[in-house]
């Protein structure tokens, strides 16, 4: 048998002699310096309300030193907020279905469908005014209700949907309304409260309507509820991932339901504002106020893909359209090229949008 060597042993001293001759180093990682363009990627990361901003403050210098002090004449001013208040509107419940990484085809149709409904009631069936518009705002609603029940239960995408609801909602407006208008002289005397939002209060020089200041009340309790409460992060999980949001245990079928309902209810408000701003219920008003609430959500820093953006930025998009519209009509620019000019944004904000999501932490 071989002998067995005692193990040797050592003193505790002999352990902190030898702990305090290591190398006590540990890993380390060079610090990444941000170049400045980087920098800029993280700040409108942070901030995606940031280039609509830039944007409207840059068209309001061009055009005002291009254009003089006509651009800045009361009349001018008072002229955009009109014409943002609809489509403004109509922007806001654009932005909470873009949010949860949708789209809606269909806010303008509904709007109309609701005014039509609104309309009919108040001035040829005898309905109260003030009844009539809590039915168009229910109505709203419940259309709003339809497109989330396909999108969430049968589990259509969001552009099949509401391009095929669009398609619905607009044959229903015509079989209503028989593709008649109903007349400004015919709601003065049956429902002036119809009209309520079309009426102005003076601001120094300046005329705001009602519609304007109903259309900033809105983006307001929307950007409440959004960034203040519960459901709004509920809604920004769901549009980021909603897979990972209904693992987090966010009910997120409960979510974008509620999400569609809202949006028509929107819609359903501004239904009751632009019968004030046009001044009577036409069946093809508004026939491009879905192409315009698009781009106002898309210039306004929303991103397509869901789950970032500010709900003020589709205000600032659609602030962005009328500036330039009415800028290009005073210098004497032909329409196209306002068409022209507002494709050339959307194409840079979605490209913006896709460069700005691929920020590096």
């Amino acid at each position: 048998m071989s002998e067995t060597i005692p193990p040797t042993r050592r003193s505790a001293q002999d352990f902190e002699t030898a702990v305090d001759s290591a190398d006590r180093r540990v890993a380390a990682f060079d610090p990444h310096r941000r170049g400045p363009v980087e920098k800029l990627q993280h700040v409108l990361h942070s901030n995606p309300t940031l280039v609509p901003v830039i944007v409207l403050l840059g068209a309001v210098a061009v055009f005002g030193v291009v254009s003089g002090s006509k651009f800045f004449s009361a009349f001018n001013l008072t002229l955009i907020m009109q014409q943002v208040s609809i489509i403004g509107i109509l922007a806001a419940a654009q932005s909470l279905i873009v949010l949860t990484a949708g789209i809606d085809l269909s806010v303008a149709a509904i709007m109309v469908l609701m005014s039509v409904i609104a309309g009919n009631l108040a001035v040829y069936s005898g309905v109260p005014a003030f009844l009539a518009l809590i039915i168009a705002f229910v109505g709203g609603t419940a259309a709003g209700m339809f497109n989330g029940f396909l999108v969430t239960r049968v589990k259509l995408p969001p552009f099949i949907t509401t391009l095929g609801t669009w398609s619905i909602f607009y044959a229903l407006t015509l079989w209503l309304s028989g593709a008649q208008s109903i007349r400004s002289q015919d709601i003065d005397s049956a429902a002036p409260l119809l009209k309520v939002f079309g009426e102005t209060i003076a601001i120094g020089p300046a005329r705001i309507t009602y519609g304007s200041i109903l259309m900033v009340l809105v983006f307001l309790v929307l950007w409440y509820m959004l960034n203040r409460t519960a459901w709004g992060r509920h809604v920004y999980a769901v549009g980021d991932d909603a897979e990972a949001a209904e693992l987090a245990g966010i009910r997120t079928g409960r979510t974008l339901m509620s999400v569609y309902a809202l949006a028509g209810f929107v819609c359903g408000i501004a239904a009751w504002a632009s019968i004030g701003r046009v001044g009577s219920v036409s069946p093809t008003s508004f026939f491009e106020a879905n192409l315009e609430s698009i781009t106002a959500v898309v210039i306004g820093g929303i991103s397509l893909f869901g789950g970032r953006g500010s709900i003020l930025g589709a205000l600032f998009g659609a602030l962005i359209v009328c500036v330039f519209s009415l800028g290009l009509r005073l210098l004497g620019a032909d329409a196209q090229w306002t068409y022209f000019f507002i494709g050339v944004l959307i194409i840079v904000a979605v490209a913006v949008d896709q460069w700005i999501r691929k920020v590096s932490v």
